[in-house]
């Protein structure tokens, strides 16, 4: 599958909002299952905007189909003026836009950075219980080179579990723990109170 199909990019703004870059992220709440028709409509409408997928199974009455589904369900991003966030708001099937007192806060852009280079990658990926940041490990070969998140063994397999601070919520990302070095020098509090997750050792 190429990266394109794996979430929607959205980086080539029409003229409205072709200097949409020098803007911030911010995340967007969405009406549940609306994240496509959102993202569509603000693209026609010239923001780049980024709504990240990802491969599930689900059941039908006759058989299991593979489809595509949001990472982050009832949320996605999109570069703009924060002071001229009205059409923002305006726009069909938005909720609003994630911040403190009514006031959108931006989203990190290195957390972005790591969703976008996780997707374009084209590894195997999930939603994840967001974890509060403990101790972190960073990938130091192969196509995610650089990322940094924490490191868990689940069912058997290593994965790296990448955060959006502002939503609480994070993704978990198939990884071969040989490629990562931790990035502190001191036992992570964090995998000991983690449930069901058996701590792995960290390649330094």
């Amino acid at each position: 599958m190429s990266a394109k199909s794996q979430f929607d990019l959205g980086t080539e703004p029409t003229n409205n909002h072709s200097r949409s870059e020098e803007y911030p992220w911010f995340a967007l709440q969405v009406r549940s299952r609306r994240e496509s028709c959102v993202a569509d409509y603000l693209h026609g409408q010239g923001y780049e905007r980024l709504l990240p997928l990802y491969k599930c199974r689900r059941r039908w009455s006759d058989r299991i189909k593979e489809v595509q589904t949001p990472l982050f369900p009832g949320y996605l991003f999109c570069r703009f003026d924060p002071q001229d966030r009205l059409p923002i708001l305006k726009t069909p099937g938005v909720i609003q836009i994630v911040g403190v007192n009514r006031t959108p806060v931006a989203v990190d852009e290195a957390e972005i950075s790591a969703i976008q280079t996780m997707v374009a990658a084209g590894v195997p990926n999930q939603p994840w219980p967001f974890l509060q940041v403990g101790e972190k490990v960073r990938i130091e070969s192969g196509s995610l080179c650089g990322l940094e998140g924490i490191l868990l063994d689940f069912k058997g397999s290593h994965r790296l579990v990448l955060s959006i601070s502002l939503l609480q919520r994070s993704v978990a990302v198939e990884i071969d723990s040989a490629f990562v070095a931790s990035t502190s020098q001191q036992p992570s509090r964090l995998e000991k109170r983690l449930v069901r997750c058996r701590p792995v050792e960290i390649v330094s």
